[in-house]
């Protein structure tokens, strides 16, 4: 079976970024020239899904204005003769068909998927954190999707980690299955202690899942921090179902974090067509600084 929808979870307050983000949804601010939620709908787009559907909440409207066609903006850039940037700004809102859901309380990203299942539906879908960013030649999810029509099911993206920052992610424990860079899933921990998995193997913002996770995230009761996590149900869908932890290719940036967003930014204007050159000589005046 295909998968053609993603849902990306927006619903998050964004405290890491405060208070920058106390009036502007942390997926929203800009890397390089563009938010940083629109890296993760093109790369959805390029990876061939045919629907997103936003999870959102109270004050993320300007996410979904983004994605919309504004009609007097486009009137105005007409009157000035800014026909290249009224098209760019065009081709955003015609980049995909886009749906949204409200998360009502902020339970946490298990509940966030769980209020899609309506528009998902029965079939599987993808999931992608709206500030993990991945620069890759290949897009991760099409690298995903590409796995997927090989095991047909459920995959979660992984990244090896430095044992002394296990807890601050899902781990996932698995055994080779004789596919490159692929493992089949034995465990999954939520944060573990220290001293509680072997495991360097953590969860990042990319997820292909089957249906079958909505009827588990609706019995999953609280954990971690009080919120209902995906991890308790992705565990518990592994020991129905196979699943499988991809070793992505490609770098990941943690853009929903004051350093990490500032990577992304570095990382993202370094290949960047026109600003890159320039970049490289500043980075190269200010290294001769330190």
């Amino acid at each position: 079976m295909k998968v053609r929808k993603a849902v990306i979870p927006v619903a998050g307050l964004g405290t890491r970024f405060l208070p920058a983000t106390k009036a502007i949804p942390k997926e929203m601010l800009t890397i390089v020239d563009r938010p940083t939620i629109q890296y993760i709908v093109e790369e959805v787009v390029a990876s061939g899904i045919d629907q997103i559907i936003f999870v959102t909440s109270e004050g993320k409207s300007a996410i979904e204005n983004h994605f919309d066609y504004n009609f007097h903006l486009d009137s105005v850039l007409k009157e000035k003769n800014k026909v290249a940037l009224g098209e760019e700004l065009n081709n955003i809102s015609n980049l995909i068909d886009i749906v949204s859901v409200r998360q009502k309380k902020p339970l946490g990203l298990g509940h966030a998927i769980w209020t899609a299942r309506h528009v998902v539906g029965n079939e599987p879908f993808m999931v992608l954190l709206g500030d993990d960013l991945v620069l890759a030649k290949t897009p991760c999810a099409k690298q995903m999707l590409n796995l997927f029509d090989d095991v047909g099911e459920s995959i979660v993206a992984v990244q090896r980690v430095p044992a002394d920052q296990t807890y601050q992610y899902g781990i996932v424990e698995g055994e080779k299955n004789g596919r490159d860079r692929t493992h089949k899933v034995t465990r999954m921990v939520e944060k573990p202690a220290p001293g509680t998995t072997d495991s360097d193997m953590a969860i990042i913002g990319r997820y292909i899942l089957m249906p079958q996770v909505f009827d588990l995230l609706g019995r999953t009761t609280p954990g971690h921090g009080g919120e209902i996590q995906l991890t308790d149900a992705l565990l518990a869908l592994s020991k129905k179902r196979a699943m499988y932890a991809y070793e992505f290719e490609g770098t990941r940036y943690d853009a929903g974090d004051k350093l990490g967003y500032l990577k992304a930014i570095l990382a993202y204007g370094l290949t960047h067509p026109v600003l890159k050159e320039g970049l490289k000589a500043h980075i190269r005046e200010i290294a001769a600084t330190i």
